[in-house]
């Protein structure tokens, strides 16, 4: 059934509110703390999520503590994510290493994040194995390491089938080759493990660099998968960019929302934007991507109500649906 655009929550990663700190904090020595970074985001206007890293943004903190923290700021708590790249031994790779301590170790540390979600509240935990993959020819056995990867993907996710698992998939970075580069791998893996509470989160930088249309890359997973989690930022599809929603890509962004809109989509819309790398203000770089995204919504509902641009599809007629595209984003 399709979905509310509107009625779907803004969310955002935590990390970019370490950008430019003199602008928030005139006597900040050092970097800031998780909680200062939640106060931070708490006065963007319309944002009401976060997604938390782990075990990042836990070490040393109560779990409940901040949760119930970040809830009396205003904002709720998405889902976590994984980052497996702080654990040195793991550059070699998580549920794919060729040392099965090191295996071991990467499923245990992500069901130690699952527990610490469903203690927090957070409904789902995003894994992105960055480290699985290779970087030469000859380096690995590749019908072994994907056997590894689907027998660590099913462990952490028959750990708590409560909590929603979610595969963030990138073409490389930091391996030449991800072995979960692009949406049809991804979904094999998914095939392959075979339980109900995995999916898929698009990130709209990983898959413009996939070298895929991101609008059918939804169509596939709502189709094969469910989608659990909707990454919004741009990119010159080279690389992560990180760049601001719409930046580039403003036409393939609005048919990812419409098609997600069709889809019934239900999850968070997430900014994965980096205005750290360049000191750009992340309250304003944040607000200036819901607004870019509400705008978006209204070109969506516009589309909608134009019943030729069904008939135009149906007839495979590029012109005439640019023709209803371009009146919808200009009028």
């Amino acid at each position: 059934m399709p979905t509310n655009l509107s009625d779907l929550p803004f969310a955002t990663r935590l990390n970019s509110f370490a950008s430019n700190p003199s602008l928030f904090w005139k006597d900040l020595n050092g970097k800031p703390t998780v909680l200062q970074m939640v106060e931070r985001a708490s006065t963007v206007d319309g944002l009401t999520v976060l997604d938390l890293n782990y075990p990042d943004h836990f070490v040393g903190a109560d779990p409940i503590r901040l949760a119930t923290q970040i809830r009396d700021l205003g904002l709720s708590i998405s889902g976590l994510a994984m980052r497996y790249y702080s654990v040195p031994s793991m550059k070699l790779g998580a549920f794919t290493n060729p040392d099965p301590a090191v295996r071991r170790h990467a499923i245990d540390l992500t069901k130690q994040g699952i527990d610490i979600a469903a203690a927090c509240g957070a409904p789902m935990m995003t894994i992105w194995l960055g480290q699985d993959g290779f970087d030469y020819a000859f380096q690995v056995d590749y019908a072994k390491a994907w056997d590894l990867e689907i027998a660590g993907i099913r462990e952490v996710a028959a750990h708590n089938p409560d909590v929603q698992i979610s595969i963030e998939y990138k073409p490389n970075e930091p391996r030449a080759y991800s072995l979960l580069p692009d949406a049809a791998t991804t979904l094999l893996a998914i095939r392959d493990v075979g339980l109900p509470n995995v999916g898929v989160t698009l990130d709209m930088a990983h898959v413009l660099y996939a070298d895929e249309q991101p609008a059918f890359a939804a169509a596939l997973v709502g189709k094969h998968s469910k989608l659990l989690g909707v990454h919004l930022n741009d990119g010159y599809a080279k690389r992560d960019d990180g760049l601001m929603v719409g930046a580039v890509h403003s036409v393939q962004t609005i048919e990812l929302l419409r098609q997600i809109k069709s889809d019934g989509y239900e999850g968070a819309l997430y900014f994965d934007t980096f205005p750290d790398l360049t000191g750009l203000d992340p309250v304003q770089e944040c607000e200036t991507n819901i607004r870019t995204v509400r705008r978006m919504i209204e070109v969506v509902e516009r589309l909608d109500r134009h019943n030729g641009l069904a008939d135009a599809a149906d007839r495979h007629d590029a012109v005439t649906a640019q023709s209803i595209l371009q009146t919808a984003m200009f009028a």
